[in-house]
């Protein structure tokens, strides 16, 4: 008997639930760890969207081999299709700014630890007139 924990369906539920808890931490997270959480999303390579995009198109190319065969109706493979293409053209734009949001998570560069000089200001040079 197969392990009923190794089963697609209950993969597949797992990961609802924890892109459910990662949607959490995002709403709890600074700024730098936002940041971090979003870059991992956004990967164009090995992201969230990228993978989400595969799911659908082999759930596309399903559809398709179902509606050949009279099981599904058209649509639902042209919707399936429709979709995979369109989560595509998400990631190509939000790849575009992966860039900048992983900037956000990067500290700012060191800053220097010596005090500045003082400087006279306008009040000061008046005053000793």
């Amino acid at each position: 008997m197969t392990d009923p924990s190794n089963s697609p369906v209950h993969l597949a539920r797992d990961i609802a639930f924890r892109l459910r808890v990662l949607d959490e931490y995002l709403t709890e997270a600074t700024p730098s760890q936002a940041a971090e959480i979003l870059s991992e999303v956004f990967d164009l390579e090995d992201g969230l969207v990228t993978g989400v995009t595969h799911l659908v198109e082999t759930g596309s190319r399903f559809a398709q081999g179902q509606a050949h065969r009279g099981m599904l109706p058209p649509e639902a493979w042209l919707a399936m299709g429709r979709s995979a293409n369109e989560l595509r053209r998400v990631g190509t734009d939000l790849n575009e700014h992966t860039d900048a949001i992983k900037q956000l998570g990067t500290p700012p560069a060191a800053v220097s630890t010596t005090p500045p000089k003082p400087v006279a200001s306008a009040m000061v040079v008046r005053r000793s007139r």
